[in-house]
Order: structure tokens, then C-alpha cells, then sequence
């Protein structure tokens, strides 16, 4: 529809056609005022009644009266019952109940056996059983402590003697160099062979030289060319499906079925797997002092024999 101006819907805001106002009229409401649930203001509304909590009374519980877990049954006391189990145990006595002539006696002391029906047990005595003769062990091996230092620069803490000191010329291969020659020189007789009689020319011989005379000089024989190519008697034979073109005629089939072989049907020297032998193997040594130690602590003196001994 045209409006002020002169244009329609269309050429104002490029819509077929303007929406429609629903609100037309209505008063405005801020959403800060409006009500969360406004029908919960108006008619009658649901009143649950609130929460109930467990307690003593009825209405803590969903049944409207307290509900037994069995009905009728017969009621029992227990003084009755144990009254009952006492008049039985005692119709079992043949008589009365026992006394002593005398009044019970009150022990003396800690250990006493007065007032006892059986007396000394002789097993709870305290005199000491009979032993053998204590024999005093023989000594233990006595070893001095460990030397201290680290053993670069300190004297005396190895388990050998100390090494003695042996000078050492400086220019001693030297001088047993210049012994040795001299010896040799010594035992040398007269000068070094040298023969000047050489009759020829140069000092070694020329191996080409000979005096033979020489064999004849052989002719090379000419060979025949051809004057055309060889050619087959019969062109070659391709290889078809009949195998024609091979030198041997196709072999005969065979029916043999295939079965793999298993490992331990399969028998010779080369199956068998290549263990090379062992090599000698180094064992555990142990120190002289740690087997003097357990000679001297075993077994049967270990509880007798003291730390200070070691």
C-alpha cells in the first residue's frame, strides 16, 4: 500500500509485503515489572502440604498405620525362658550343692602353694637342671685392622712386601747398543767380500740374449670367406600352446599331489642346527680373610660367639 512519500512497501524496504502489527495498542510493560507466573496469582492453586521427616510419629511414613511383620504370634518372655533353662539344669543335681569342711585357704605369697589341692608341681621348680661341663671354645683368628691410605704415595698397606728401588740409567739402551757393536765388530774376521773379476760389461746379465739361432718365421694361414650367409633348412618354430618351438617334446604330466613336508621328516646333516661348544667359565673366588671369618663363625657358635672376637 502506498505511504507518505509516494512508495510502496516494496520499493521502501524491498518486501513483497509489510508485516503485520499484532500489538497494536497494547500497553507497555517493562520486563523489570512483569510478573515471573502471573496465573499463579489468580483462581485456587495445588497445596502439597510440605514435606514430612522421618520420626517416632505416623506421619513420618507412607502407611497410615504401623504395619506388624507378623501378626498373632505369641508372646515370649525371656525371663520365663531362662527361669525355665534353670529349673532343668537343676533337677540334673544329685545332691546338694558342695562345701568345704573348712573355709578356703588365702595364699601366703606369690608362688605359694598353700591352700592347693595337688601341692608342688615339681615341673615349676626353680632349682637349675643338670648340664654338661662347659667347654670354653678354642680362639678365633685374630687378624690386624685394615691399613689405611689409598695406596698411591703411602708405604706398607699392600698385602706384599714393598717394592725395592732399582736405579735406572737414563741413556742405558745406549750404551748396551754401543756394547753390542762393539762385540760384534769384535768378532768380525778381516773386511767385507768384494769381487772385482767381473768379465762383462754390465753387473747383471740381459735375460733377452741368446746365442741360438732363431726358428723360422711362421705364415698365418688365410681363411675362407664365405660368399653368402648360412641359412637354416627350415625357418624356426614358435612357441605356441603346444610348446612347439622347444628343442624337446612337452613332458607328461604327472599326478602327484602336493604334501608339504613336515620338520622332522626332513633328515641330513644340513637340517641340524650349529651349537658351538662352551668356553671355559670363570668361578667365583673368594678372599683368604672371608674363609678364615666362616671357618671361625659357623653354624654352631654363631649364638655363643661375640663381636668383639672379630
Amino acid at each position: 500500500m502506498p505511504v507518505e512519500g509516494g512508495k510502496t512497501d516494496m520499493e521502501r524496504i524491498g518486501l513483497f509485503s509489510e508485516m503485520e502489527y499484532v500489538t497494536v495498542g497494547d500497553k507497555y510493560v517493562s520486563a523489570f515489572n512483569r510478573p515471573f507466573n502471573e496465573a499463579a496469582s489468580k483462581n485456587k492453586q495445588m497445596l502439597p502440604g510440605g514435606s514430612k521427616e522421618m520420626s517416632n510419629l505416623q506421619a513420618g511414613y507412607f502407611d497410615p498405620h504401623f504395619v506388624r511383620i507378623f501378626e498373632g504370634e505369641g508372646y515370649v518372655s525371656l525371663n520365663q525362658v531362662r527361669r525355665r533353662h534353670m529349673m532343668d539344669e537343676a533337677k540334673k543335681n544329685l545332691g546338694k550343692a558342695f562345701l568345704p569342711s573348712s573355709g578356703d585357704k588365702k595364699l601366703c605369697g606369690l608362688g605359694s602353694y598353700y591352700g592347693t589341692l595337688g601341692g608342688p608341681v615339681p615341673f615349676f621348680s626353680a632349682q637349675s637342671k643338670p648340664r654338661e661341663k662347659y667347654e670354653a671354645p678354642g680362639k678365633n683368628l685374630y687378624t690386624n685392622p685394615g691399613k689405611k691410605g689409598t695406596g698411591y704415595g703411602y708405604a706398607n698397606i699392600t698385602i706384599g712386601k714393598q717394592l725395592t728401588h732399582s736405579a735406572d740409567f737414563y741413556d742405558a739402551p745406549k750404551l748396551n747398543y754401543k756394547k753390542e757393536n762393539e762385540e760384534h765388530h769384535r768378532l768380525v774376521k778381516g773386511a767385507p767380500f768384494k769381487l772385482n773379476l767381473y768379465p762383462r760389461e754390465y753387473f747383471d746379465t740381459n735375460p733377452y740374449s741368446s746365442e741360438k739361432p732363431l726358428p723360422p718365421i711362421k705364415k698365418t694361414e688365410k681363411k675362407e670367406l664365405l660368399s653368402h650367409p648360412f641359412k637354416p633348412s627350415s625357418p624356426g618354430k614358435k612357441a605356441g600352446g603346444m610348446k612347439a618351438g622347444t628343442f624337446d617334446p612337452y613332458p607328461s604330466h604327472s599326478a602327484d599331489p602336493y604334501v608339504v613336508k613336515l620338520a622332522n621328516q626332513i633328515s641330513g646333516k644340513s637340517a641340524k642346527i650349529f651349537h658351538p661348544p662352551g668356553g671355559p667359565k670363570s668361578r667365583p673366588i673368594e678372599s683368604i680373610m672371608t674363609m678364615n671369618v666362616k671357618r671361625a663363625l659357623n653354624m654352631k657358635n654363631y649364638k655363643t660367639a661375640s663381636v668383639q672376637s672379630f
